[in-house]
């Protein structure tokens, strides 16, 4: 089907259904759009804000498209994908079997013939039934064509625990995309973000691992410009500028992060934070020049210690220059090496405020 033709579908409006639902973003925009129209932010959290980046990228370009297991009429399992349905139809937003395989590949071919398709895996345990695609074909496929054709594509799904979820539900396995040249990994940490960076990995030209903290769903709420806003990939946020500590995080870990930080800063120690945002290709520079400022490193992962992604920002931090300005070994924050565990011993497993400001007290006594 061609992207006019897809284009020409007729939106269903609520004459049309009894069942008519709006993008979920939008509901709560009009429930305050006095306040909003004046400040130009909206008040969202991590499921509406991406909830509106779908829906802007589906306004601006009809080649956009999203499938999945029940992304359709049920919006998806955790309602992320609600109201898109009826907004753009069930030619643009469609259901698949239950089969991550077919997901992946369906993408793929949607991406060859030109469209700008979004694969919806519903838990990220899930995600490795296509591992073989991602490897075989997603991140080989502009290297296999000599560089002539692109593969624009995201696949997104939650990851992580918190949510006193089952087994296959909680894990958080970034390192596993990050090792495989050619896909591009990025893990949003705040609504803000999580809005701009998923509009970055639709418009990008490369396939783009998308892996949302889906404890930070709906932790908070917090203002979304009603302009637009388009995160630049591959870059490192710097938080705040500090000159005693550098602090590096991404996803999740974020929310403990910010609460350790403000502790720190009441005890006169100054931080520089910075957020990964992009797991893989990473930008090693930001992370470098501010080890050489502060002289010290700590590192907050949510994954298990061994062969995770702290250990490889540890090697390029050793590899470069910075190595000779540390004053003390890089600290590491993580889960053990362990599966996540069920429901009542999760809260021992994750990373928290008081594991992060007890390695940060250490590194800054060493």
């Amino acid at each position: 089907m061609s992207a006019d033709t897809i284009a020409a579908v007729q939106p269903v409006t609520p004459e049309d259904d009894p069942f008519f639902s709006k993008p979920t973003w939008q509901v709560q925009y009009e429930k305050n759009k006095e306040t909003c129209d004046e400040t130009g932010y909206v008040d969202l959290n991590l499921i509406e804000a991406m909830n509106m980046a779908f829906d802007e990228e589906m306004a601006n370009d009809p080649k956009v498209m999203v499938l999945g297991e029940d992304v359709g009429r049920d919006g998806g399992i955790f309602r992320l994908t609600d109201g898109l349905f009826d907004k753009y139809g069930r030619d643009r937003v469609f259901d698949t079997p239950i089969s991550e395989m077919a997901i992946a590949g369906a993408a793929t071919g949607l991406a060859i013939a030109g469209y700008r398709p979004v694969g919806e895996m519903q838990f990220s345990g899930f995600a490795y039934n296509a591992m073989h695609h991602y490897e075989s074909h997603l991140a080989r496929y502009l290297k296999r064509t000599n560089g002539r054709h692109k593969l624009p594509m995201v696949i997104h799904f939650p990851y992580g625990a918190g949510v006193r979820a089952l087994e296959h539900h909680s894990e958080s396995r970034e390192a596993y995309y990050a090792h495989t040249p050619g896909l591009t990994v990025v893990m949003p940490s705040t609504p803000r973000n999580a809005r701009s960076l998923l509009k970055a990995a639709i418009r990008s030209d490369e396939p783009v691992i998308f892996m949302e903290p889906k404890f930070l769903y709906r932790k908070y709420r917090e203002p979304v410009p009603l302009d637009e806003e388009v995160a630049e990939l591959r870059k490192t946020e710097v938080v705040q500028e500090g000159t005693d500590l550098t602090l590096v995080t991404w996803g999740a870990m974020r929310w403990f992060c910010d609460k350790a930080v403000a502790q720190l800063e009441q005890d006169g120690v100054s931080v520089e934070y910075l957020d990964l945002q992009t797991v893989s290709p990473m930008d090693s520079e930001t992370i470098i020049n501010s080890v050489r400022k502060t002289g010290r490193c700590v590192i907050v992962q949510e994954a298990p210690r061994s062969g995770g992604w702290g250990s490889e920002i540890t090697r390029r931090i050793v590899e470069s220059d910075a190595f000779y300005h540390l004053e003390a070994p890089v600290g590491m924050v993580s889960a053990p090496d362990v599966h996540t565990p069920l429901l009542a011993r999760e809260h021992w497993y994750m990373p928290d405020e008081s594991k992060i400001l007890a390695e940060c007290r250490r590194v800054l006594g060493a």
